[in-house]
């Protein structure tokens, strides 16, 4: 499905309840950044428990993971699930691709995300659902608002260099986060009350900064980042100049996809103002870091709080 089609979203059309029980009816955009993305699980949690139908949702790459389940009507079995994961578990879900297209093939994750979840046709999800992905050949986005659900996933969290490109459709498709971090567009026609943009790429913020390893984690041999940087760096070893004294290859890799997703998310939010924007710090969580999700779904819970507490009076 190409960027210029949009479809008019009613929140009664979905069967869902109207204004006469809830207080807003909500467009939710939900953004991309890696594991920051787990902040979208409380946002959703404090939006369900304060009064508000999520209608419409629109999400890129870790946006387009949690938005696709929750519309699915499964986010609490993702939740239950990811809260569990140990840093090793995260390493053993990563399929190693002896191409040259990416590190990772990204089949073992979907494997686990469809037996977990179950898939389904994004057009008879109860919620209307876009994921953004990147053509990378036409240099354009894709919204996926029809056929399997963890195909549109699985396009929309394909990361340069880590995962290889997703074939659908005729298409070679990458992260949605290259062309539109935040996508705001697909929700333009809703019929909604509000639009809420989830930017994952807020302001540093020291008292979010989740520590790098967690108390009750500290026996462990060695950290997440450690084992997963050695992993990728034993594997593209050759291809590395010179080694840096502070970052693997890795993290060059998504503070590089980081920098140039902040770029454009400010753009995009120039250019398509929605009526509220949760910011969810940068700094929170180092970008694959997805054993830290109980810290991530509970900063994604304040900011939401603290950014639409104020509509709960009117």
């Amino acid at each position: 499905m190409n960027a210029d089609y949009t479809k008019t979203v009613n929140c009664s059309r979905l069967g869902l309840k109207t204004m006469k029980t809830k207080k807003y009816t909500v467009s939710l955009v939900l953004g991309s950044g890696g594991a920051r993305g787990l902040a979208h699980i409380g946002i959703i949690e404090w939006l369900n428990e304060n009064g508000f139908d999520i209608c419409s949702i629109a999400g890129s790459s870790m946006g387009a993971l949690i938005g696709g389940i929750y519309a699915a009507g499964k986010l609490d079995i993702y939740k239950n699930w990811v809260r569990t994961l140990e840093r090793t578990d995260v390493i053993r879900l990563l399929d190693v691709s002896f191409g040259r297209t990416g590190l990772f093939k990204g089949e073992r994750i979907i494997k686990a995300l469809k037996e977990l979840i179950g898939d389904s046709n994004i057009e008879e999800l109860p919620v209307s659902f876009t994921a953004v992905a990147t053509d990378i050949e036409t240099e354009k986005e894709v919204w996926l608002s029809k056929g399997p659900l963890f195909d549109a996933i699985r396009a929309s969290i394909a990361i340069p260099t880590i995962f290889t490109p997703f074939k659908y459709e005729g298409k070679k498709l990458l992260d949605g986060g290259l062309v539109n971090p935040i996508p705001i567009a697909p929700t333009l026609r809703d019929l909604t009350d509000i639009t809420i943009a989830v930017n994952l790429s807020g302001k540093d913020s020291i008292q979010h900064k989740i520590p790098t390893v967690r108390k009750e984690r500290m026996n462990d041999e060695k950290t997440y980042r450690n084992l997963l940087t050695e992993f990728i760096e034993g594997l593209y070893r050759k291809m590395e100049p010179k080694e840096t004294e502070d970052m693997g290859l890795f993290d060059i890799v998504s503070q590089s996809i980081d920098t140039m997703q902040n770029t454009i998310a400010s753009f995009k939010l120039a250019s398509y103002s929605p009526d509220f924007i949760i910011n969810i710090p940068k700094d929170a969580c180092r970008f694959f870091e997805f054993e830290k999700a109980d810290e991530m779904i509970e900063i994604g819970r304040s900011k939401a709080g603290e950014t639409l507490s104020h509509l709960q009076d009117v």
